[in-house]
């Protein structure tokens, strides 16, 4: 998917000058605001924003520190803290009022019940609903975003009904493109999808692989009669002629930066790099998870600690020269370790040499792929968990081109500029990698923990909050708490509540809060899919 705001904005003031044809004598109109929308400009503006939302999605975002990927040390700039105070309820009015108006503007430009974009929207939804209870708790649904409606203080849905209400949508959108598909509908504006070009059976691969990812979220919830979850993980699995998924990483539902100076470039990039390049390390959680496994993605994604490298005489592709700081660990301590080169930084060569850096995953054919194992592993289905264990292990190292034989790596020293790149080699063998007893697939818990560990390796600067949720789900890997992180020193399990809705909305908060938490909106607070 390539992003382009300018096509979307040059559209939006065509309309707009459309709208302003109007005579002068027609004041109760306000000639400057379009009163109507057509649904493939409303598209295009929510796919384009899907990065944006649920506060920083984006690689190198906030959330990729929440991830324990990588850290901030200079305070100036940032932090560390899980600041997870006021949860993002402004996706209710900047995404899914939007996403409803698309719907009833594809209805009023003559649009069948069934069309492309209110399947589109049912998936919209279920994605923006997954990740709002998944932060919080409890939410707003049945009640959300009917102001037309005199409705100004919608009760909370518990999050049970959240996630049931999720499973309908993505099943009423998979029967939808099902639909479409046999009818063979053209009727979305190719340019308007700028993930797949209006292909309609790439979507419905999404949605039934997206809802692979909710149902194992839902792994604790296992034997609820409601929810069906391995009833409902088996049917897709074994009838993918009714709910296809990916087959292929040319399925995923990804970002495509351009290289181009004004719009869509990847966060970080050349501008970017007198600014931050020395301010970002990364994290011990993810680099020892790499090291210990000797696994090469840390090669590709980090730099060596250069202290060690010069002073104990390492290769800069030694492993015990990869060093991350704990999250949790003192600011002030941390930045005079990077000042001092016992930390290792971003891959600079990487992630800071170009304007398009690499594509951003949001739902992927590698992680379906581990899903998929996690369930075998669990009970939930039938099926040879090692296979699609060691599908996902090799679909991860293709996304950083690490083959088997000779592999080249690029690395900055301290104090040269952009460009100035050290090259070196490291070889690599899948069958020697695999073959290690911390990596070779086992049964049972030991072999889960494999599994969990690999796809928390594979999320690296992809997918959002799913590294922060499987951890949180089943403690793998075990994230760095301390001073660092705020909370006292506790890794929070969730969002509170924006105050607005203490002010705005305090009944029905106040029941939510109650319900869940004995009374107190508190980080800590165990939400039901946790129990």
């Amino acid at each position: 998917m390539k992003l382009n705001h300018k096509n979307w904005l040059l559209a939006v003031c065509c309309i707009s000058m459309v709208a302003c044809n109007k005579k002068i004598e027609d004041i109760s109109v306000n000639p400057n605001q379009a009163t109507k929308v057509p649904p493939n400009l409303l598209l295009v503006k929510q796919l384009n924003d899907l990065s944006g939302g649920l506060n920083g999605i984006e690689p190198w975002g906030a959330v990729s520190r929440y991830n324990q990927f990588h850290c901030r040390n200079y305070q100036y700039y940032g932090n560390n803290f899980y600041s997870f105070t006021g949860g993002p309820f402004n996706v209710y009015n900047a995404y899914l009022k939007n996403i409803d108006r698309m719907e009833t503007e594809a209805l009023n430009v003559g649009a069948p019940a069934v069309n492309p974009y209110s399947a589109i929207a049912k998936f919209l939804k279920s994605y923006y609903y997954y990740n709002l209870t998944s932060l919080m708790g409890d939410v707003p649904m049945s009640e959300a975003i009917k102001g037309l409606e005199g409705q100004f203080s919608p009760k909370y849905d518990d999050q049970k009904a959240v996630f049931s209400q999720i499973l309908r949508w993505l099943d009423e959108a998979n029967d939808d493109f099902s639909d479409l598909n046999i009818k063979k509908d053209k009727s979305l504006v190719a340019a308007s999808d700028i993930f797949y070009g209006g292909d309609l059976t790439k979507w419905q691969k999404l949605v039934n692989t997206f809802k692979l990812r909710i149902l194992i979220s839902l792994s604790k919830k296992v034997t609820d009669a409601d929810l069906k979850i391995a009833t409902r993980f088996n049917d897709v699995i074994t009838n993918t002629v009714k709910y296809p998924v990916f087959i292929s990483v040319t399925d995923d539902f990804k970002f495509i930066y351009l290289n181009d100076v004004s719009i869509n470039r990847y966060p970080t990039n050349p501008s970017t790099f007198g600014f931050d390049v020395l301010r970002l390390n990364m994290a011990e959680t993810y680099v020892k998870s790499c090291t210990d496994l000797k696994d090469p993605r840390v090669l590709l994604t980090s730099e060596p600690a250069w202290k060690f490298v010069d002073s104990l005489g390492y290769a800069p592709t030694d492993f015990r020269a990869f060093v991350g700081s704990p999250t949790g660990q003192d600011q002030n301590i941390m930045e005079t370790n990077a000042l001092n080169g016992k930390l290792s930084l971003i891959n600079r060569y990487r992630y800071y040499r170009t304007n398009v850096g690499e594509n951003f995953i949001i739902v992927g054919y590698t992680e379906m792929c581990f899903n998929i194992a996690e369930a075998i592993n669990r009970g939930f289905i039938t099926g040879n968990a090692e296979d699609w264990y060691k599908k996902g292990i090799q679909s991860s190292l293709n996304f950083y081109g690490i083959a088997d034989g000779t592999n080249t790596v690029n690395y900055l020293r301290p104090g040269q500029s952009l460009g100035a790149w050290t090259p070196t080699t490291f070889n690599f063998n899948f069958a020697t990698y695999y073959a290690q007893p911390v990596v070779q697939y086992e049964t049972g818990t030991p072999g889960l923990n494999k599994i969990l560990l690999q796809k928390y390796i594979a999320f690296f600067q992809n997918s959002g909050w799913e590294a922060y949720y499987n951890f949180r789900r089943t403690g793998v890997p075990a994230f760095s708490g301390g001073v660092g992180i705020g909370n006292n020193g506790l890794v929070p399990v969730r969002w509170s509540y924006p105050t607005t809705e203490q002010n705005n909305n305090a009944a029905n908060w106040k029941a939510a809060v109650d319900k869940q938490f004995t009374g107190a909106d508190n980080l800590n607070g165990q939400m039901w899919i946790l129990k």
